[in-house]
C-alpha cells in the first residue's frame, strides 16, 4: 500500500516537471474552418475598396493566357499579401493559398512560375502597365483619405516631400547583372524614392529602380529617371498638372550633383540635397563670423546644445550651380570617441545641404533636412517586406519582383492611412503589424448565407482590426 502511494505521488512529480511553465496540450492537425492570417482580411478589404485588384487585372490583361483559370492580377496581388504577411519567395503564396475563405482561389506554385517568366518576358511593358494602375489607384487611396492624405494642402511653404535613396541588396549566388558593391558585398544597388508621410504616418513608395551592385551611388541618370518616374505617380502632376514648388526633393549628398540641380531648377522643382564639402570649402565656412551661427534644433523642434546652423552661400565660390540655390551649414561637437574628418572645423562636425526654399529659419530648414532619415527607415521596412533577398535569377525576372514588393508596401502604407488612422498602428512598420494584427487567427462560419471570419476572442489588438475593417467596409466602392 505504501508503495502504491509513493508510485502516484512520483508520477505526479514527474508530470509537473516535464510541463515546466507551459502546459502541454495534444496537438493534431484536425482543425476546422481555422484561419490563421486571420488578421490579413485588411489587406484584402484595402484592395477591393480601392480597386487595386480591377486595375491589375485590367493593366496585366494582356498577359493572360486564352482559357487561363488564374487572373496574371490577381497573382501578383497574391504575392504582394504574401510578402506583407512575412513571405520572402514565390512559393510563400501557400500561406494564402491555405486560406481560401479569406484570400479566393489562389494559383499553384507552377502557375506563379511561369507567369512570372510570361512578364519578365516583357518586362519594359508589364513594369508600365503596372505603373499606371498603382498611380489610379494611389490618386484614389489619397482622395478617399482626405485629409489624412500626404498631398492635403501642400503648398511651397508645407510641400509634399519625396526622399530618395539607395540601398545594398546582396545576392548569396550568381544572379544575373549582380556585381560587387562598394562596400566589397556581392548583389544590386536599388534606388528609390518614398513619399514622407512626416510625423502622422509611415511612408509609401513611388518608384524603385533595380541596378546592379556596382552602379554609382551619384549617378545623376538614374536619380533623374527615379525622380520622373515618381513625380508620374502624383495625382495631381496627372495629365500634365503643375507640380512647381509643392513638391520638395530630398536626399544626401548622392543626389546633390549639378545636373540633379539643374534639372529640378529648371522644372521650379523644391529641393533639399546634401553637399559635399570639400578641403577648400570648409576653409571657406571658417570665416563665418560667430554671431553669425545660431542653434540648431533636435528632432523635438527644441534648441540642441553643442550644434549651431549657419549661412554658407556668400562665403562659397558657386560657380556652375543654379541661381537661387542656397548652401546651409551645420556644426556640432562630435560625439565622444568620433574621429575628427579634414573637412571639420575647430574641432567641430560640419555638415551643409543645398536648397531652393527662400522662406524659413534657418534651424528649421535644416531639421527638415535632417529628417530625411526617415528615408532609412522606409527602407528597412521595404527588406522586411521582400527587398531583403531578390529571390529570382534572370535580371527581368528580379525587376518584376520589385515591382511586387513596391505594390506590397503601398498596399500595408494605404490600409494604415485608410483604417488605422488615429491610432498608434497608423505608424507601425511590418515587423509590429505581423505580430499584432496579420498573425491573429479566426474561425470560419458559415450562417445565413454569408461567411463570418471570427476572430479569436483573446487577441490583444481583435477590437482594432474590427474598427478597420469597419472603417474600410464602409468606403465606397470606387469605379
Amino acid at each position: 500500500m505504501l508503495r502504491t502511494d509513493f508510485s502516484e505521488i512520483w508520477s505526479t512529480f514527474l508530470v509537473s516537471e516535464s510541463t515546466g511553465f507551459y502546459p502541454m496540450p495534444v496537438v493534431d492537425a484536425a482543425g476546422n474552418g481555422v484561419v490563421s492570417h486571420a488578421g490579413a482580411v485588411l489587406l484584402a478589404d484595402t484592395a477591393r475598396a480601392l480597386g487595386l485588384d480591377r486595375e491589375l487585372s485590367a493593366a496585366l490583361g494582356p498577359w493572360r493566357r486564352p482559357m487561363a483559370v488564374h487572373d496574371p492580377g490577381k497573382i501578383v496581388l497574391d504575392l504582394a499579401m504574401a510578402l506583407v504577411i512575412g513571405g520572402d519567395c514565390l512559393a510563400d503564396i501557400a500561406q494564402l493559398r491555405a486560406e481560401p475563405a479569406v484570400f479566393g482561389q489562389v494559383a499553384s506554385d507552377a502557375t506563379v512560375s511561369r507567369l512570372i517568366s510570361t512578364l519578365a518576358a516583357d518586362a519594359s511593358r508589364v513594369l508600365a502597365a503596372i505603373n499606371t494602375a498603382r498611380a489610379v489607384v494611389r490618386a484614389r487611396a489619397w482622395k478617399t483619405a482626405g485629409a489624412d492624405a500626404p498631398d492635403h494642402a501642400c503648398t511651397a511653404e508645407d510641400p509634399l516631400i519625396i526622399d530618395l535613396d539607395a540601398t545594398l541588396v546582396t545576392a548569396h549566388s550568381e544572379k544575373e547583372l549582380a556585381a560587387a558593391t562598394f562596400k566589397r558585398g556581392f548583389g544590386f544597388h536599388p534606388l528609390c524614392a518614398f513619399v514622407d508621410h512626416q510625423a502622422k504616418g509611415t511612408g509609401e513608395p513611388l518608384a524603385m529602380m533595380l541596378r546592379p551592385g556596382n552602379a554609382g551611388s551619384n549617378t545623376a541618370a538614374d536619380h533623374l529617371t527615379v525622380i520622373r518616374e515618381a513625380l508620374r505617380q502624383l495625382p495631381f502632376a496627372a495629365k500634365g498638372g503643375r507640380i512647381g514648388r509643392k513638391v520638395l526633393i530630398r536626399a544626401d549628398s548622392a543626389g546633390g550633383t549639378h545636373d540633379v540641380v539643374e534639372w529640378l531648377s529648371q522644372r521650379h522643382l523644391s529641393y533639399s540635397l546634401g553637399f559635399t564639402l570639400t578641403e577648400e570649402t570648409a576653409a571657406a565656412i571658417a570665416m563665418i563670423p560667430d554671431h553669425v551661427w545660431t542653434p540648431a534644433c533636435d528632432a523635438d523642434g527644441a534648441i540642441r546644445d553643442g550644434a549651431w546652423v549657419a549661412e554658407a552661400t556668400g562665403v562659397l565660390d558657386l560657380t556652375g550651380w543654379p541661381k537661387g540655390m542656397r548652401v546651409i551649414v551645420r556644426a556640432e561637437r562630435p560625439h565622444p570617441g568620433a574621429q575628427l574628418r579634414f573637412t571639420d572645423v575647430h574641432g567641430n562636425r560640419l555638415t551643409a545641404f543645398a536648397t531652393n526654399t527662400t522662406r524659413g529659419q534657418l534651424a528649421d530648414l535644416e531639421l527638415r533636412h535632417r529628417r530625411r532619415a526617415r528615408c532609412e527607415d522606409r527602407i528597412r521596412a521595404s527588406k522586411d517586406t521582400g527587398l531583403r533577398n531578390l529571390p529570382l535569377h534572370g535580371y527581368a525576372q528580379n525587376q518584376i519582383w520589385l515591382a511586387i514588393v513596391t505594390l506590397a508596401i503601398e498596399l500595408t502604407a494605404w490600409m494604415q492611412t485608410l483604417a488605422l488612422t488615429g491610432t498608434d498602428a497608423r505608424r507601425w512598420e511590418p515587423k509590429r503589424l505581423r505580430l499584432r494584427l496579420f498573425s491573429i487567427p479566426g474561425r470560419i462560419a458559415r450562417h445565413a448565407r454569408r461567411v463570418h471570419l471570427r476572430l479569436s476572442r483573446h487577441a490583444p489588438c481583435n477590437t482594432l482590426i474590427i474598427t478597420a475593417h469597419q472603417r474600410l467596409t464602409a468606403l465606397p466602392q470606387l469605379a
